[in-house]
């Protein structure tokens, strides 16, 4: 069972919480975030801070109240500091550029890359082989960082593709005769 729904999150200053029927919005200085809140669990705001209740004694109930806690703290922290995943290329040729809202990959194929980015994503090349995708929403910006990821992760014996930065690529040994 969840205990993590015990500890109150705290409001910083600059962010405001709004709590109607069915949602949970907050507000700050990076942006504006809103989830839709389980009926199972009761939010309260006092004291600057945010408390998080099961509605019924239920499993279910009990349950969600951690789920939705955790949601709304990566909530508050996306809107006043932010999240940012950085991946890094390793691979002769391997380069990676910025323009605007798109980011160009050249990753060994036959053909350039450009991926995207969804609404409120920015992308950062620092240089030609690292990347950072930064955003307030936690989900989208880990799933912009799985998708790149994704168009050529790291192979197990030259440890060559996309990969986070803080990702450990254990290298198998070749077949010897």
């Amino acid at each position: 069972m969840s205990r993590i729904a015990k500890y109150p999150v705290q409001i910083p200053a600059g962010v405001e919480v709004s709590l109607s029927a069915g949602s949970i919005a907050v507000k700050g200085g990076l942006g504006t975030l809103q989830r839709a809140q389980f009926d199972g669990v009761r939010i309260a705001q006092e004291n600057g801070a945010l408390t998080f209740t099961p509605a019924n004694p239920s499993r279910e109930a009990h349950a969600m109240s951690g789920t939705m806690r955790a949601l709304v703290a990566g909530m508050v922290q996306g809107v006043s500091k932010g999240f940012e995943r950085k991946l890094t290329l390793v691979g002769v040729g391997f380069k990676a550029q910025a323009q605007g809202n798109k980011l160009n990959l050249s990753l060994g194929f036959s053909h350039p890359i450009v991926k995207e980015m969804p609404e409120g994503i920015k992308v950062e090349t620092p240089s030609p082989t690292d990347i950072v995708i930064k955003g307030v929403d936690k989900q989208l910006v880990g799933q912009v960082a799985a998708e790149v990821r994704a168009y050529r992760p790291p192979e197990p014996y030259k440890g060559k593709g996309v990969r986070y930065a803080d990702e450990v690529v254990v290298i198998k040994e070749t077949k010897k005769k």
